[in-house]
């Protein structure tokens, strides 16, 4: 089928004795041979026709038809398809795998390709045989090709010597040439292309030239006439790109283009390798397209910090920016560029392979946002997850995957594998505040990594203490702040000490002194940036701060506790202490916890016997009753669901507590979906779709549990959030809280954080309050004071029901509540606690006042007259308050950011004789600014006492939401 079409020729009879004269046109050809197979039909015409003479050419046309003549084919030449081809066509290639949006992979990662014999030949880096198909082609760097349904791009070229030798399946023993080697090479291993796929002009005759192209009779378009769009060579679309072309006469030429507008240039170093030339660091116009003014100067950050042009010892940065701010496209930026990018002209790219280590919940938010920013086209992600098919070699010695996304215990089980091959050439730590201690598993397995440039994402450096810092300072720039022993004496114990209660001038001094210095020194690869940024491109956010007073049954449950006989053995054990702190909790949030019997009874018996003395009718009150948070929690539902079309995130700490919050939707008829612990890593993103996409009348609310969804996840799709309970770590509360105001909110966002006044809910509050002065002041380099000493930590198990607001009081604000004095409730004396208030303590049925509570409980049990021990402890609290009072008059705090709210202002009566709201009503209001909160606070039975509250600035109006 491939050869030539030739017109068929008529056939004359000619006797072997006699000589045929041909007419003088000399039409018809002499034949001078027969064919050596005859045909019955042509023998028969040759017999019948020995006498007739030849037919002119005028009257060919009523001659009868003559025969065709069979011709023999030509001898096929050497250089036909079936020969076999020489041995200079032979080719060997490393080759990469092509990007598949196939579900099922049959294979990932590099292979070996060898073209011999008229077959290409593929095989994985272990030396299975994946495919072959026919080929006879030489193939270049770049070229793709399919083999066995296995879509391959050739990476480079290999020797035969090589291959033979079997150096490419021995992994690291073989070092593979870069493209400009290959193709310089590509003369010796690689015979020119064909004169086929070459537009040549043929030769006429008489010697000129013609306009056809002359083409192999193997070609089945032989005689199809050849347009200009047919000459061409096929070849596959291109990726969208600014990649500028590089100068022909060796100039240096940056890879994007430095003076287009908006462009991100980068930092040129000041030192450059002898006969090398320094060529400008662009960031992709691809990326920087979605930057905002804040991202920019973060990756210009990192950039420098990594390549050493800053001012200090080291190539490590910590990314501190609080939640929200867009720490992830900030790093792969900056991954992009170090991958793709050198300011040393005809070098590589800085790095070669790029390790980011996470929390195992967000590796599939990481592989989503290199799919979002990049796509699977421009960059090879390797994800260590279980999957079977996946090889770890096919990142530490192939070259189809630049970066590799593992999980923190995972990384400890490969930490050894890792260094194999070509190493790892930067380490990004996320959530690095998770390694804080010296002696933490995965920090060691990132320094066994011996890489120097480390990158930390925090967006909480600072979660408990100095200590923490210092393992995270010390694991991106390792010695900087010398060793901890030094690090301990001179900086941690002189700064806590200044912020002690009491301190003397001389401890405050020497303490703000070396919190300067740390500051000054960390400041030089730390970048913190708050929150308070994305106002110009969020929607506007208020943050309130509820304190609840307890209900009569929580107030009894407390109380029941601490006096019991068992409460001094209990505070004895570290461990006990820990038990009984989540019994309380578990109080503020709702006493019917305690009675679940499927929860695990405490380890500890005096904590279990603890338990046992407890009223059982009181544990099995509905929470609605028995609890001032779901008292509020249910006015707010109702409001939201009947007046407004917004749906709800409501956050805890105990999956538990989410059974009776779920339990509390469904007797309201509300729907709602939960993510929590055993919620399936693959199927969390689809509730969050489902959550986003659908109307409130179909998902009304979202439970979440904070420990286990409150890091990498977006939930836009809810406009209001409430923090049911409070955690010891400030971190988790703030990622939580950050789930619904990210990019792509569109509507006014409030969130609630509920407090049970006087209780541990509020002591906690409180210890989180310090954490955060303690970050402001190191990282922050905000004048910030400690908000509570350790004495007062010490009043962790009292249960303060006085009147009032203790956090509003140890502020010492002198704003009573809006500066609402005619309805700040009058201080009260403190009454005094005798033995019959001690004991005159009864239940009553689910609708008794509140209003009948002592105002002081009774502690801890001691070998003394409880009317002594309460005087006692009267008196150090007072003492404790009045310096706390003299020590934070006039000075800056978080809290101070806050408007305080004495709720006393809505009750009662708010309208005048003639309708009108009084004017403090009207003020209240204004500042909240929230219809369902103020009808929430106007319900007596909802008990709130006090609100903080925090509205983020007006967004910009010229800003691009």
């Amino acid at each position: 089928m491939f050869k030539p079409f030739k017109p068929p020729a008529l056939l004359e009879k000619v006797e072997k004795s006699v000589s045929v004269d041909l007419t003088a046109s000399d039409s018809e050809p002499e034949i001078l041979s027969r064919p050596y197979k005859k045909r019955k039909l042509l023998i028969h015409s040759v017999e019948e026709s020995t006498q007739k003479t030849l037919v002119h050419a005028s009257q060919a046309v009523n001659a009868p038809r003559k025969p065709l003549l069979v011709v023999k084919n030509p001898i096929e030449t050497k250089e036909t398809a079936c020969a076999a081809p020489k041995d200079g066509l032979d080719g060997y290639y490393m080759v990469l795998r092509k990007f598949t949006a196939k579900k099922h992979k049959t294979w990932d990662g590099d292979g070996v390709l060898s073209v011999s014999g008229g077959y290409a030949r593929l095989q994985d880096i272990s030396g299975r045989e994946m495919g072959k198909t026919m080929f006879n082609d030489p193939l270049l760097p770049g070229s793709t090709l399919s083999v066995g349904g296995k879509d391959i791009e050739i990476d480079s070229i290999i020797t035969k010597n090589d291959f033979l030798a079997g150096r490419p399946f021995l992994k690291a023993g073989m070092k593979v040439a870069t493209s400009s080697e290959s193709i310089s090479g590509l003369a010796k291993t690689v015979p020119p292309a064909p004169v086929k796929m070459k537009p040549l002009l043929s030769k006429r005759k008489d010697g000129g030239d013609t306009d056809e192209i002359e083409i192999s009779a193997k070609s089945f378009y032989a005689s199809t006439h050849k347009s200009t769009a047919m000459k061409a060579q096929f070849k596959n679309p291109l990726l969208s790109t600014t990649v500028m072309p590089q100068n022909k006469s060796g100039a240096p030429t940056p890879r994007h283009d430095p003076d287009a507008p908006g462009a991100l240039v980068m930092k040129r170093p000041t030192d450059c390798p002898k006969g090398k030339r320094i060529v400008d660091v662009v960031v992709d116009p691809f990326l920087v397209q979605h930057l905002r003014p804040h991202q920019r100067e973060g990756i210009k950050f990192l950039y420098e910090c990594v390549m050493g042009l800053r001012d200090f010892n080291g190539q490590g940065a910590v990314l501190a920016d609080e939640m929200g701010l867009g720490k992830t496209l900030q790093t792969i930026a900056l991954v992009w560029t170090l991958l793709k990018q050198n300011p040393i002209h005809g070098s590589d790219g800085v790095v070669k392979k790029v390790l980011i280590v996470c929390p195992v919940t967000v590796i599939a938010n990481w592989k989503r946002e290199f799919n979002k920013w990049l796509g699977n086209e421009r960059i090879g992600v390797f994800v260590a997850d279980n999957q079977k098919n996946l090889r770890l070699t096919d990142f530490t010695h192939g070259r189809s995957y630049s970066v590799m996304i593992i999980g923190y215990e995972k990384l400890r089980m490969v930490q050894d594998e890792l260094k194999k091959g070509g190493g790892i050439d930067i380490v990004v730590a996320d959530e690095g505040h998770r390694l804080k201690t010296e002696n933490n598993k995965s920090a060691q397995a990132i320094r066994s990594l011996n890489t120097e440039r480390r990158v930390v994402l925090s967006g909480t450096p600072i979660q408990n203490d100095l200590s923490e810092f210092f393992v995270m300072v010390d694991l991106v720039n390792p010695g900087l702040l010398g060793t901890y022993k030094t690090f301990k004496k001179e900086f941690e114990l002189p700064i806590h000490k200044s912020h002690q209660a009491g301190a003397s001038k001389k401890d405050v001094e020497k303490g703000s002194a070396r919190e300067e210095e740390m500051s000054s020194m960390t400041k030089q690869f730390i970048l913190r940036r708050t929150s308070e940024l994305l106002d110009a491109f969020l929607p506007p956010k208020t943050e309130f701060v509820l304190f609840c007073r307890p209900t009569q049954a929580q107030a009894k449950v407390y109380q029941h506790v601490l006096e019991s006989p068992v409460f001094g053995k209990v505070l004895g054990s570290s461990e006990a202490s820990l038990q009984l702190i989540t019994i309380l909790k578990k109080v503020c949030n709702a006493p019917s916890l305690l009675a679940r019997k499927n929860d695990a009874a405490p380890s500890n018996p005096n904590v279990a016997h603890l338990l046992e003395i407890i009223p059982t009718d009181l544990l099995q009150k509905p929470p609605v009753i028995a609890s001032s948070k779901f008292r509020v929690l249910d006015r707010m539902l109702n409001e939201l669901s009947t007046t407004t079309k917004e749906k709800i995130v409501l956050v805890s700490n105990y999956t538990a507590t989410l059974d009776l919050l779920g339990a509390h939707l469904v007797s309201l008829n509300l729907p709602y979906l939960r993510l929590d612990g055993s919620t399936p890593s693959d199927k969390r993103q689809e509730l969050v779709n489902s959550f986003n996409n659908t109307p409130a009348s179909k998902n009304f609310a979202f439970l979440l549990s904070a420990k286990s969804g409150g890091v990498g996840l977006n939930l836009i799709g809810a406009s209001r959030l409430v923090l049911f309970d409070v955690d010891w770590n400030p971190a988790t509360d703030l990622q939580a809280m950050a789930r619904i105001h990210r990019d792509g909110q569109k509507h006014p966002v409030k969130i609630y954080r509920f407090l049970m006044a006087g209780g541990m809910d509020e002591k906690i509050y409180q210890r989180q309050v310090s954490k955060t002065g303690l970050a402001d002041s190191v990282v922050d380099g905000k004048k910030n004071e400690a908000s509570f000493s350790a004495e007062e930590l010490k009043d962790l198990f009292r249960l303060d029901l006085n009147a009032g607001c203790q956090t509003h009081d140890f502020l010492g604000c002198d704003c009573k509540g809006l500066d609402f004095s005619s309805h700040a409730p009058p201080s009260q004396p403190e009454a005094e606690i005798t033995e019959k208030s001690d004991t005159n303590i009864s239940v009553s049925d689910d609708e008794e006042s509140d209003d009948d509570l002592p105002t002081k409980p009774t502690y801890a049990p001691i070998p003394a007259s409880k009317t002594n021990i309460a005087a006692i402890e009267r008196r150090i609290a007072k003492d404790a308050k009045a310096k706390r009072l003299d020590k934070m008059k006039g000075k800056m705090q978080a809290l101070m950011k806050y408007t305080h709210i004495d709720t006393t202002v809505f009750m009662g009566e708010t309208e005048d004789v003639f309708g009108y709201e009084h004017e403090d009503v009207k003020a209240a209001k204004e500042v909240i600014d929230d219809e369902v909160l103020v009808k929430v606070l106007r319900d007596e039975r909802c008990k709130v006492g006090f609100v903080f509250a925090k509205k983020s600035k007006e967004p910009n109006k010229n800003a691009n939401v």
